[in-house]
């Protein structure tokens, strides 16, 4: 049978737990939910003490990579220095313009050796494509024929590409065609 005037429940109040189900203490509830949340906490602050601690390591190891690498490029380049410096030392007036210029020769070699072995590239080829990537124009000049419009037609100061970085444009002249022909 059914209950004639059945209970409608309060929306207000919590709902009844079924029969037989045991309810914790409020008191305990908030104690436990109390030790959840010194848990939570100190768990936070490890994690925020760990992270710190990477974020300083990980800078430190930085630095000191940045370092030694300082370090070995300069290794790279003091043969060229100390040929520099000795070239330095010569007496004019006492050495021939074609030794001076042989030294000087040397040296720019010894340099381009050690550059190119870090990856480095000059950029100064006359005839190719003006590349505003690669090129600064500087000025123009007209150009004798079609097939040189926009075009190197000068290497003002050459330019240098670090693997794929460009360290500095080259410097040049453009060919323009100017629709007639010299």
């Amino acid at each position: 049978m059914t209950d004639p005037n059945p209970k409608t429940p309060d929306p207000a109040s919590p709902p009844e737990p079924p029969e037989g189900t045991l309810v914790e203490p409020a008191e305990g509830a908030m104690r436990r939910l109390e030790e959840r949340l010194a848990e939570m906490t100190d768990r936070h602050l490890r994690l925020a003490a760990e992270y710190d601690n990477f974020r300083k390591r990980t800078q430190k190891e930085r630095t000191e990579v940045w370092s030694k690498a300082q370090a070995e490029l300069l290794g790279r380049f003091v043969d060229a220095l100390d040929d520099l410096g000795r070239f330095a030392q010569v007496n004019p007036t006492q050495a021939e313009a074609a030794t001076i210029h042989a030294g000087v020769e040397l040296v720019g070699r010894k340099l381009w050796k050690e550059l190119e072995a870090l990856g480095v590239r000059r950029v100064a080829e006359v005839g190719v494509p003006f590349d505003p990537s690669q090129h600064e124009a500087v000025t123009t000049a007209p150009a004798r024929d079609p097939a040189q419009d926009h075009t190197v037609g000068a290497v003002l100061q050459a330019g240098y590409v670090l693997g794929n970085t460009l360290v500095r444009p080259a410097r040049v002249e453009v060919l323009t065609w100017q629709g007639k022909l010299h």
